[in-house]
């Protein structure tokens, strides 16, 4: 019998050894993290809320952590009762309203934002559309000026032509 034990006592402790996580690998600590968060949150809502159900299901979680992540994702249902489901779903939709309000909220900034950069867009474009104009005004009364020069020029010449006449040879 104590042959029997002893060789128990080696394979167990065998197993252990290699379903047991490195606890120095970086992967098994982040893991680790993630875990002991979501505990925590629950742990705060429980206080707030002050749940019994609630509270066992912190217990049952710390028990088995990864179960509680395949029941969020919906999976391993049947194993619980109809408090934990009840809680389950209650938790699942705090989260929900929790992530819709947080995309709501970037929508929003997103959104004004975008409005911003088209009201200084409108302004730029109304700047660069008085620019055109006094520039089309200007060219406009330079192409008058010219004009309104150029006949006097050509006035200026035909009189210059007729006030005096071709002398007379005699």
């Amino acid at each position: 019998m104590e042959k029997i034990l002893e060789r128990y006592e080696r394979y167990s402790y065998a197993e252990r050894q290699l379903t047991a996580p490195d606890p120095d690998s970086h992967a098994s600590w982040t893991l680790e993290h993630a875990k002991l968060k979501a505990r925590l949150e629950i742990l705060q809502k429980n206080q707030s809320s002050g749940s019994a159900a609630a509270a066992s299901a912190l217990i049952n979680c710390h028990r088995e952590p990864g179960r509680t992540n395949m029941h969020y994702m919906g999976e391993d249902l049947d194993t619980l009762s109809l408090k934990e489901l009840q809680n389950l779903e209650h938790q699942l939709d705090g989260a929900l309203k929790h992530i819709r309000s947080k995309k709501n909220q970037l929508m929003y900034e997103s959104i004004s934002e975008l409005q911003k950069k088209d009201k200084a867009l409108q302004e730029h474009n109304n700047t660069l559309s008085k620019k055109v104009k006094e520039k089309e005004k200007a060219i406009a009364e330079q192409a008058q000026w010219e004009q309104q020069n150029q006949e006097l020029n050509n006035s200026s010449a035909f009189f210059s032509s007729q006030v005096m006449p071709p002398p007379l040879n005699i």
